[in-house]
């Protein structure tokens, strides 16, 4: 590496090192839902003022959006950022839309001249964008790693490679302090890196072994108690990374392939399922090499068929959902099942949960029903909240709870749902 880069990457761990001290201290309050899946990446909200029940008539307002894309919402102050696509993948659009109105504030079009072959599931703009609320900075795969100031003006662009085999790319980028870390899984040559927020200039880039299937997690940042890591789900099993340096730290084998749902942490210990059938379990992350045999705490035989949904805790209960809509709830502890039970709405599930003063939150496929769930000894379902969404309208978004909303994306449609 050049001596400006690695200039750069003292620099960073400087700054990074420095802000860590204050770490876990609440990202931006949750005043701002900045990234996939929120502050921490995990999906949990520490708000009070998140709907829990809605309606039709809970819609304030909506907004047909140019293209198609399966982006979540996520937002600084009053703007919210989002990505689309052509149908064809050569033009991809981001978008800022003013949250209290709906308003197209701006938006970019990125040419993309060798689009990837997404799966059926996929599409051409499924990466979240991240902002740390000067910049916000947008995936595309093949399209390239666009940042943007919050006024639309390019800062910089990298192209990261070609993401080809026929599954598509789907991980968002994360900022942490001063980096952007994006997840190229890839069939071909396949890596984590690391970027500087400011320029777009590498500063860390670590191959990754987990071919053949392609970049669909998205790593997240976690405190063991000793040190911070990047835990990242993928093909093979589940590794932690020196955020510092993108060091492997340790590797944990799954049950099966498709990496896809991204892992929670609670308890000192993280909660993994695959995307193919296979043992729901729990590692305790902060060790050394395979820690497989050393430090997997528990596993537990998981039916229902494939996985797209995120593993989420809440109290002592761990929640899984098949994308055929069948929840099973474990013991966090032990992985001892309390019960197994199909949420009752027909179809597909596939975006990961949110979780809302002790509530589990699943939005499904088609027509975007969302099953309120209380997570206990016993199944309850508490509601199932409509949109009144076309049945065959599709959404496969995260919900993102951002000042007292719910912010509900369909491919091609974004709903603001308010008390």
């Amino acid at each position: 590496m050049r001596s400006s880069s690695r200039s750069l990457l003292q620099i960073s761990r400087i700054l990074f090192l420095g802000a860590l001290a204050c770490f876990p201290a609440k990202i931006n309050g949750e005043e701002n839902w900045p990234q996939f899946r929120g502050p921490s990446g995990r999906g949990h909200s520490s708000a009070k003022d998140v709907p829990l029940k809605w309606s039709p008539d809970s819609v304030l307002w909506k907004i047909s959006l140019k293209g198609k894309g399966q982006s979540s919402a996520v937002n600084w102050g009053d703007n919210l950022f989002l990505t689309g696509s052509s149908d064809d993948g050569r033009k991809r659009y981001l978008y800022c839309v003013d949250g209290k109105n709906g308003k197209m504030l701006w938006e970019k079009t990125i040419d993309c001249a060798s689009p990837e072959r997404p799966h059926r599931m996929n599409s051409y703009a499924t990466p979240t964008c991240a902002t740390d609320g000067e910049r916000v900075v947008a995936f595309f795969g093949p399209g390239g790693l666009h940042c943007h100031d919050l006024e639309g003006r390019k800062l910089w662009s990298r192209q990261l490679g070609d993401f080809p085999g026929p599954w598509g790319v789907a991980a968002s980028p994360v900022i942490v302090n001063n980096m952007v870390i994006q997840n190229c899984d890839a069939e071909g040559a396949s890596s984590l890196v690391a970027l500087d927020l400011s320029s777009g200039e590498v500063l860390w880039q670590t191959a990754r072994t987990d071919k053949p299937r392609g970049g669909w997690s998205t790593p997240v940042l976690i405190e063991t108690g000793e040190r911070k890591e990047l835990v990242l789900n993928g093909e093979l099993g589940v590794r932690g990374y020196d955020p510092v340096n993108g060091k492997e730290l340790w590797f944990c084998r799954g049950f099966n392939g498709r990496g896809s749902p991204v892992p929670d942490f609670s308890n000192g210990l993280l909660y993994v399922v695959n995307g193919k059938p296979g043992d729901t379990y729990a590692v305790k992350p902060g060790g050394s090499g395979d820690v497989t045999k050393s430090r997997m705490a528990w596993h537990a035989p998981r039916r229902g068929g494939r996985d797209l949904p995120s593993p989420v805790v809440v109290g002592d209960f761990l929640v899984v959902v098949s994308m055929s809509g069948l929840a099973t709830c474990y013991d966090a502890a032990s992985g001892k099942v309390h019960w197994q039970q199909h949420l009752g709405e027909k179809g597909e599930y596939a975006a990961a949960p949110l979780v809302v003063n002790g509530h589990v939150l699943i939005q499904s496929v088609y027509g975007g029903k969302t099953v309120v769930l209380k997570p206990g000894k016993r199944f309850e379902v508490l509601r199932v909240n409509d949109l009144g969404a076309e049945v065959d309208e599709v959404f496969r978004s995260c919900l993102s709870p951002i000042k007292g909303k719910i912010f509900a994306r369909s491919l091609s449609m974004l709903y603001c749902v308010g008390l």
